[in-house]
């Protein structure tokens, strides 16, 4: 019993994850992107937007298991990688 409860909260809690990297996604320049160098604003918003449907799909500890951990590690990827790289390119240059 405690166990399910443990992946649920698991579960949901990754939600918000793919949530917040869709939505940072949507508010960012899209010269923003090339600037970095990485997928375009449109790639990055259908990947955190399918990340997001797949958190919300699929559970970690049902049939499709797998798509959730890809989902998850799309949001973090996008979270770890690019948002820290688009927030320096639009803050500018620091003196």
């Amino acid at each position: 019993m405690e166990a399910m409860l443990i992946l649920r909260i698991i579960d949901w809690a990754a939600v918000p994850v793919g949530v917040f990297a869709f939505i940072h996604a949507l508010m960012q320049r899209p010269d923003a992107y090339a600037a970095i160098d990485r997928l375009t604003k449109p790639a990055w918003l259908g990947i955190t937007g399918g990340a997001t449907a797949a958190l919300l799909l699929f559970s970690f500890a049902g049939i499709g298991w797998i798509f959730w951990i890809a989902g998850l590690v799309a949001a973090l990827v996008y979270i770890v990688d690019v948002r820290p790289r688009l927030i320096e390119v639009q803050r500018g240059q620091r003196w």
